[in-house]
C-alpha cells in the first residue's frame, strides 16, 4: 500500500482479501483501512463482487439519459413531481462550498422502491417513495425505459450490499466484531441514496476560484461508494500537505469515502474529508456515488473504545444529521439566486430610473 500521509491520492486496496479464506491478507486490508479512515477518509477498492459489466452498464445509462432532451428531464424533476427527493435534479441546483458560484452539475436521483404502502413513505421518512423514470419518448422506448430501471435497481442492490461488507471491515479496524453494524440494527432497513451526475466542462473564462462541479464539502452520512467513468475530477484535500489530490480514475474502482455520521460516530477518531469536482478536460464527466446512510432511525453516538477524552457529540438520528446537509447545501444555492434575481432587478432599476419605465 502506499504510504499514507505524503501527499499521495488514496491507494487502491484489493478488497477481494476480505472474501478469502487467507486471515493474514483479511487483516491487512483491515490495517490498510484504518490507516487510510485516520489519514483522509478515502480509498479506493478493487476485487468486489460488482461486476464490471454492470458498472459499464449503468454508466452508458447515466449518459444516455443526461442526454435526453431537458423537457423530458423536467417531467420528472424532484423538486415538482415528488416530496420523497426521487427524480432528475437541474444545473446549478446546490451550492456546497460557500463562497462559489451554483455548481456546475445535473443530476438524477435513484434509491430502492418503495411504495407508497410502506412504512417509511407514510411517516416521510428520509428520501423513501417510489422511483421517478423516464417515460418513452422519441429518444427512449418502453423496452429502453424497462432496460434502464432494471440495471440501476441491480446495480443499486450490489452495491448497497458491498456497503454492508465495507462497514464489517470498518468494524474491524474499530476493534468491534465484524457484525457490529448489522447486529445493533443500524444497517437493518437502511436507506442510501443513488445519483447518476453529470458535470459539462467548465466554461473557458469561468471564474476558476468560483466556478466548480462540485464545491469543496464532506458528505453528510455514512460511507460513500463512487464509480468513475474515464474523466478526471475529483479532488481530495491532503492535510498533511495542505494539497488538493487528484483522484485517477480506475476501470472497475470504487472510491470509498467517509461521512460526517462516520466521523461523529467514532467521535472524530475517523475523518470525513474536503473533497470537490473541477472538471476544466474539456470533456463531459459522470459518475455515480451511492450514499449509504443507514436505518432513518438509528441514533448514532460515540462507538464504543471511541471515547478517548469524551465524546464531543449529542446523539442524533441518521435521518436528522442527512436532512441538516441537505438543508445547507440547497438553501445556499437557494439563495444565492434570490440574492442575483435581486442585484439583477436593482441593476435594471438603476438604468431606467430616469426613463418612467416600469421594472417587473
Amino acid at each position: 500500500m502506499p504510504s499514507t500521509g505524503t501527499g499521495q491520492a488514496p491507494p487502491i486496496l484489493d478488497f477481494s482479501a476480505f472474501y478469502s479464506d487467507d486471515p493474514i491478507a483479511k487483516q491487512k486490508l483491515v490495517e490498510n483501512v484504518r490507516d487510510c479512515c485516520l489519514h483522509n477518509g478515502f480509498f479506493q477498492i478493487t476485487g468486489h463482487p460488482v461486476p464490471l459489466e454492470l458498472q459499464n452498464k449503468i454508466m452508458e445509462w447515466n449518459k444516455k439519459f443526461f442526454d435526453l432532451p431537458l423537457e423530458e428531464k423536467m417531467k420528472i424533476n424532484k423538486d415538482t413531481s415528488n416530496t420523497w427527493n426521487r427524480g432528475y435534479e437541474l444545473l446549478k441546483s446546490q451550492i456546497l462550498e460557500e463562497g462559489t458560484l451554483p455548481e456546475l452539475k445535473e443530476g438524477f436521483y435513484i434509491g430502492d422502491e418503495i411504495p407508497k404502502t410502506h412504512p417509511y413513505f407514510i411517516n416521510k421518512k428520509l428520501n423513501s417513495g417510489p422511483n421517478m423514470w423516464p417515460a418513452p419518448c422519441s429518444s427512449l422506448t418502453a423496452s429502453d425505459v424497462e432496460d434502464f430501471k432494471t440495471t440501476a435497481l441491480e446495480y443499486y442492490t450490489k452495491v448497497c450490499a458491498l456497503a454492508q461488507d465495507i462497514l464489517k471491515v470498518l468494524a474491524l479496524t474499530l476493534d468491534l466484531e465484524e457484525s457490529w453494524f448489522d447486529t445493533n440494527g443500524f444497517t437493518h432497513g437502511a436507506v442510501a441514496t443513488m445519483r447518476l451526475l453529470h458535470y459539462p466542462t467548465q466554461p473557458p473564462d469561468s471564474p476558476q476560484k468560483l466556478t466548480r462541479g462540485i464545491g469543496a464539502h464532506t458528505d453528510f452520512g455514512t460511507i460513500t461508494l463512487l464509480l468513475q467513468d474515464r474523466v478526471a475530477g475529483l479532488q481530495v484535500y491532503d492535510h498533511a500537505t495542505s494539497d488538493w489530490l487528484d483522484v485517477t480514475p480506475t476501470p472497475g474502482a470504487f472510491v470509498v469515502n467517509l461521512g460526517n455520521l462516520m466521523m461523529k460516530w467514532s467521535n472524530d477518531r475517523y475523518i470525513s474529508n474536503l473533497h470537490r469536482v473541477i472538471n476544466v478536460s474539456g470533456q463531459e464527466r459522470y459518475s455515480i456515488p451511492v450514499f449509504y446512510s443507514g436505518n432513518p432511525e438509528f441514533v448514532v453516538e460515540c462507538l464504543p473504545g471511541c471515547e478517548g477524552a469524551g465524546k464531543k457529540y449529542e446523539g442524533i438520528t441518521v435521518e436528522q444529521a442527512v436532512l441538516n446537509g441537505y438543508a445547507d447545501s440547497y438553501g445556499r444555492a437557494e439563495r444565492w439566486k434570490r440574492d442575483a434575481e435581486s442585484k439583477g432587478k436593482e441593476g435594471r432599476v438603476a438604468e431606467v430610473v430616469g426613463k418612467g419605465v416600469q421594472v417587473a
